[in-house]
């Protein structure tokens, strides 16, 4: 059973965070995937993520998405920080909730898969109006936007050893970084200076394009597979998993110089990643707020 955790706090001065050195899909990789699935909203869905998003962020979701990273070490959210990732036994290469969603105290539920079910949990009460103030509607749907993308980040569902490839030291062509920034950030910005003149439009434009009428586009239907909301997340966590022994991991050791190879066979995992992380979280949304809640088990 996932643990509803409550939030009685209200947002405060979002926009105006100090934001340190990420720690799930870099900024760009976050605003992509909240792009994408507020771009397949359904007009309820589309009117509830209105309607919770604060004013000043004018709409746009995926300006606040990158939100929980912001916060994650506030006193006030420090609880939320093991909410971002997955730690799986080194070299297993799989993923059991019972096993592995849990936090360094053991604690249950205190990972990113947990993390999605509780949200999507908390977000179902939104149809029952202001009335029910158990949980804060606004931070549930950022705190479920952001993780829907930490969750298609291979490297977030990681060996428990090297933290999910952070202290795996390496360099990406000329300069120092580590696996997992690799994966977060590395590649998605080598991708937007290479091929997209920095222009993140443009990525956005291409990425839709791949799944909308492109090479994704027989694949859609099974990304959107999904009889339990509340257990789906599962699956893409042993999406990650996979991903990250067959792309992540393999070949790479301590030191390492990783350049056009590793780019060039890793950079379509990102971008698809990413894809699959928006179509999914429009998915979730569409059921959570739309007329029909078919496939969601009742929220305790």
């Amino acid at each position: 059973m996932v643990v509803l955790w409550r939030l009685s706090s209200l947002l405060v001065a979002l926009a105006l965070v100090f934001v340190p050195r990420t720690h799930g899909w870099s900024k760009e990789g976050h605003v992509l995937t909240c792009r994408i699935a507020q771009g397949l909203l359904e007009p309820e869905a589309a009117s509830a993520v209105e309607n919770l998003l604060p004013d000043y962020a004018n709409g746009d979701l995926s300006s606040l998405c990158v939100w929980p990273d912001q916060i994650r070490h506030w006193y006030k959210y420090r609880w939320t920080s093991p909410l971002h990732f997955i730690d799986t036994p080194d070299n297993a290469c799989s993923y059991e909730y019972s096993r592995d969603c849990h936090d360094t105290n053991g604690v249950k539920d205190m990972c990113v898969a947990g993390a999605i079910q509780n949200f999507t949990s908390q977000l179902v009460h939104y149809r029952e109006g202001t009335s029910d103030r158990r949980y804060n509607m606004t931070e549930a749907l950022l705190f479920l936007s952001h993780f829907m993308g930490d969750i298609h980040q291979p490297m977030h569902v990681g060996f428990t050893t090297d933290e999910g490839g952070n202290t795996i030291s390496v360099r990406w062509f000329r300069h120092k970084s580590n696996l997992h920034h690799v994966w977060d950030r590395e590649i998605i910005l080598t991708a937007l200076a290479d091929y997209y003149e920095k222009n993140l439009d443009s990525l956005q434009e291409d990425l839709v394009g791949n799944f909308t009428d492109g090479i994704w586009f027989d694949d859609v239907a099974s990304w959107e597979e999904c009889d339990d909301l509340l257990t789906c997340s599962n699956k893409y966590a042993n999406e990650s998993i996979n991903l990250a022994c067959k792309w992540g991991y393999k070949g790479v050791e301590p030191g390492q110089t990783l350049a056009d190879e590793y780019f060039n066979s890793r950079m379509p995992i990102v971008m698809k990643r990413i894809a699959q992380g928006g179509v999914r979280l429009a998915m979730i949304l569409n059921l959570v707020f739309g007329d029909s809640q078919h496939g969601f088990a009742a929220a305790s």
